[in-house]
């Protein structure tokens, strides 16, 4: 057995070169650890949040407003600067952030509902995957509501009656309005679309003149202006989720959530995840996310700050003038939304183009 000390209680050479060597590496560890622990600052420094739409629009103005407040709250307090990069429906920053932004914490992004879908991410234009993005927070306006005229709601039970009128912007039924898609489909709703709708303000102008007898959106104004003629009512609304739980909005709290009228009616399973994933598509609305490859210190300040400009007061009277129930969405929420959304396959989705077939309108 080697032993380390001579006849005389001294230390071999053996010893010594162990004992350095352990030394060495308990200062290397040391220093190491000490780089390891130098906190994150980002003084001096600019962050760009890059938008794919263009200005004015309201994942634009959303973004501006956080991008306002969020350097107050990073370490070092940053200038943030906004870059819009419009084109292919949010696709080109999509692909240009996924693929050439530096994971330093210098460049973020504001994403919308749409580019987070799969329906356009799993196109072979897009070279982005958003499951792989660090979500730091996010924005919701409480998700979809469905108005019905209380003249025509009868009708809607009733099939021996004219068929209740939704009326729809674009060409097709977009995600917003297939509340109703889903209540004619699987709670026997007797009603048919009219669609081609320049907008939401046209829609809701032919819904009080009497032209359709139902209509669907998130516009807290659009909604109150027809119940207080007294001859509308909520039919039912899409919901949020919030802290991982279902909530219907805080300005109609008492409006019926589609989730629970349709509790278990729907048994197939490639419908039932069909409709999981459209009702996470509509529970989130505009998200921040840094790039792939971003090390976990800084994801953590950038939730950390986003979680302190969120309970800013200004910042909140600030959103809630933008957005009527403006919201904000954790970083953990966004996450659990984006799996559920990113693990659907395409037959699920592929339902909802059948879903509408059946109803008389193609899909976009």
């Amino acid at each position: 057995m080697l032993r380390h000390l001579n006849n005389s209680g001294g230390v071999t050479a053996c010893g010594r070169m162990r004992a350095l060597g352990f030394s060495l590496a308990v200062l290397l560890a040391s220093t190491h650890s000490g780089v390891a622990a130098e906190p994150v600052s980002f003084k001096g420094k600019t962050v760009t949040m890059t938008i794919g739409f263009a200005a004015g629009g309201g994942t634009d103005l959303a973004g501006r407003l956080i991008a306002s407040y969020l350097g107050k709250y990073l370490p070092g307090q940053p200038t943030v600067i906004v870059q819009n990069m419009p084109g292919a429906e949010g696709m080109t920053a999509m692909n240009f952030f996924g693929n050439q932004s530096k994971p330093d914490g210098l460049t973020l992004t504001m994403g919308s509902g749409s580019v987070a879908d799969p329906i356009n991410f799993r196109k072979p234009q897009a070279k982005y995957d958003p499951s792989k993005f660090f979500f730091v927070g996010g924005t919701g306006r409480g998700g979809t509501v469905v108005v019905i005229s209380k003249e025509a709601e009868p009708h809607l039970y009733d099939k021996s009656k004219p068929q209740v009128i939704m009326g729809s912007p674009g060409g097709a039924p977009r995600s917003g309005v297939l509340v109703a898609a889903w209540g004619m489909e699987f709670l026997g709703w007797n009603a048919k679309w009219v669609v081609g709708y320049k907008g939401t303000t046209d829609l809701f102008t032919a819904l009080e003149r009497g032209e359709i007898d139902m209509a669907a959106t998130s516009s807290t104004h659009q909604i109150e202006k027809l119940l207080q003629t007294g001859k509308f009512k909520i039919l039912s609304q899409s919901g949020m989720i919030r802290d991982g739980q279902l909530m219907g909005r805080s300005d109609f709290p008492d409006a019926p959530l589609l989730t629970t009228m349709l509790a278990g009616k729907i048994k197939d399973p490639i419908a039932r995840q069909s409709f999981e994933y459209w009702a996470s598509l509509e529970s989130k609305d505009k998200w921040l996310a840094l790039p792939p490859g971003t090390s976990s210190d800084i994801v953590q300040v950038y939730r950390d700050a986003y979680l302190k400009l969120t309970e800013d007061p200004d910042f909140l009277s600030r959103a809630k003038g933008m957005a009527e129930d403006f919201t904000p969405t954790t970083w953990q929420d966004l996450q659990s939304w984006i799996k559920t959304m990113a693990d659907t396959p395409d037959e699920s989705i592929a339902f909802l183009a059948v879903m509408l077939h059946h109803q008389g309108v193609k899909a976009e």
